[in-house]
């Protein structure tokens, strides 16, 4: 695990889109996470709400995170919640803490912003990232999003 204090979250910009698109996360995570290129498409289309950034260490890019503030989860305005949208870790990069510190980035920002929770989804299974989100303290809310078990953390 690194505890590198050159860890930072960079807006996607022209001069690190080249090295965003470049992030893919191992083979079999492919179907439980969207490649960067449609994040930044959602993001286009969701400016309101959507927080891409790179994941670098140091000047070396090791993921992408895409994070949401204030969505509106059903689409009626009825709830807004913020969380992790996205997490795409290189697949050589996997292990190392770069994940841990993403999502402890998301909920720093969600608490800056006035937010005391933080959601997530993933897709359950013996492959997917559940023993991951629950060993930072996510748990289940008791709802899905599609086939997607939904997870929050208190950000407070």
């Amino acid at each position: 695990m690194t505890t590198d204090p050159g860890l930072r979250l960079e807006p996607i910009t022209s001069a690190n889109l080249a090295a965003a698109l470049g992030i893919r996360v191992r083979p079999d995570q492919e179907a439980a996470v969207a490649p960067v290129v449609k994040s930044l498409a959602e993001a286009y289309v969701h400016q309101a709400v959507a927080w891409p950034r790179l994941i670098l260490d140091g000047d070396r890019p090791v993921g992408f995170l895409m994070a949401c503030f204030d969505i509106d989860w059903y689409g009626d305005g009825s709830v807004l919640r913020s969380g992790l949208w996205r997490l795409n870790i290189a697949a050589g990069e996997q292990g190392r803490g770069y994940g841990r510190f993403a999502v402890r980035s998301v909920a720093a920002e969600v608490r800056r912003r006035g937010g005391t929770e933080c959601y997530v989804t993933w897709h359950p299974g013996p492959d997917g990232p559940e023993r991951f989100y629950l060993g930072l303290g996510f748990r289940p809310d008791g709802s899905t999003s599609g086939d997607q078990t939904v997870g929050v953390l208190k950000t407070v």
